[in-house]
């Protein structure tokens, strides 16, 4: 076992902050400045470990990657192959958008129409994060018409694009609204999505 030194967790735990602030304020809202304060670090001590809010900002799009492997995608691929794997990763997504460690939400949703439109590295990373969470998505759907799940006429990437949009639209209007009936609805719609999907009997 390797020894994690005292830089490397002190960086880990500047990420932890900074990771909740994002949810909070999107990435665009993270400076050097307002996670000094919310860390109760020197900006100075925040310089030693990231020279610029551009890398402090790909550093927490790396970091909430990383958890999002962890406690999404790696365990849902432990799931049965096919309908069951597709449930797992909608349903850890839904717990992953409700994590403690982000307050206000998905990072990732939080930040997009921030750095959508914003060229850089950033933005890169974003896409990277997405583009990687709908191939995950459409592979496992691709999988459920491989095992007999869901019917072959099926573009697995349109079903993954149609579940995660309903998924990322009921997070965003649930926060807003607070409607206590948005998480039935938003099963509903997923329910029926699937159903759509499935083989006719």
């Amino acid at each position: 076992m390797g020894c994690v030194s005292k830089g490397d967790e002190t960086r880990q735990q500047i990420l932890g902050h900074a990771l909740a602030l994002a949810s909070e304020v999107g990435l665009d809202g993270v400076s050097i400045g307002a996670l000094a304060e919310r860390a109760s670090m020197s900006k100075s001590g925040l310089f030693a470990h990231f020279q610029s809010k551009e890398a402090l900002q790909v550093a927490i799009l790396d970091e909430a990657a990383d958890r999002f492997v962890r406690e999404v995608v790696a365990p849902a691929l432990r799931e049965p192959r096919g309908e069951p794997r597709v449930r797992a990763l909608l349903e850890r997504w839904q717990a992953w958008s409700r994590a403690q460690f982000m307050p206000g939400g998905c990072v990732f949703v939080a930040s997009i129409a921030d750095i959508d439109d914003r060229p850089g590295p950033v933005r890169d990373r974003l896409r990277a994060t997405q583009r990687d969470w709908l191939d995950a998505l459409a592979t496992a759907v691709g999988i459920a018409i491989a095992e007999g799940h869901f019917r072959k006429d099926l573009d697995p990437r349109q079903v993954a694009h149609e579940l995660l949009t309903a998924a990322y639209g009921h997070h965003l209007l649930s926060r807003l609204l607070g409607d206590a009936d948005f998480d039935g609805r938003q099963r509903t719609a997923t329910d029926r999505l699937l159903a759509d999907a499935r083989v006719r009997a």
